[in-house]
């Protein structure tokens, strides 16, 4: 564990709050004309998932975890929980599905993600950008519309749904940026 002060934390820290591990989401320090200056954190507590919100002064110190990002590729899914393993010393490790949420419906075989790790465990996940996927169905395309201003709904092989251009059909490979789920572009390949 390390001390630093609380306006030095930054989104994405991991804090240890009540021997509780906490992700943080914002962190805002506030400089008023007169009083002390403040720091608001917003955190989500690793083990449960809840949001907690603490303000501190700019100067009081706080516990940051000691987190190592490591690089590791998807193996597999083993029942509930997801496989990955460190592609320079070949160890493996499995993360929870609380870690990944939402995010493993763009998981794919072998892709690289970086996750970071407290003590062994898996505590945060950060996929790529971008993922190639391939539609597999979509509407046809209604007679008239223009390119410009018109998308259409396509399913994905993987079971989501993205927004996609009317000159994009069934089998067509597309990119989509994980963040948000909407399309880029056409994939090269």
């Amino acid at each position: 564990m390390a001390r630093v002060i609380a306006s030095n934390v930054r989104k994405g820290n991991i804090l240890d709050i009540d021997g509780k591990l906490c992700l943080v989401l914002t962190a805002e320090s506030f400089f008023p004309g007169k009083g002390t200056p403040t720091t608001q954190i917003d955190m989500r507590r690793l083990s449960d998932g809840v949001k907690v919100s603490q303000r501190y002064r700019t100067t009081e110190q706080v516990e940051r975890a000691f987190v190592e990002d490591s690089e590791f590729s998807y193996l597999y899914q083993d029942g509930e929980n997801y496989v990955f393993m460190n592609p320079v010393n070949y160890e493996q490790i499995t993360v929870v599905p609380d870690v990944i949420g939402d995010q493993s419906v763009y998981l794919q075989e072998g892709m690289t993600v970086k996750l970071s790790v407290h003590e062994g465990i898996a505590v945060a996940i950060e996929l790529p950008q971008r993922v190639t996927l391939e539609v597999a169905e979509t509407e046809p395309v209604t007679k008239g519309q223009t390119a410009s201003s018109s998308y259409k709904p396509a399913i994905m092989t993987n079971g989501i749904r993205v927004m996609v251009p009317p000159h994009i059909g069934p089998g067509s490979r597309i990119i989509v940026m994980t963040a948000d789920g909407t399309y880029a572009e056409r994939a090269k390949d």
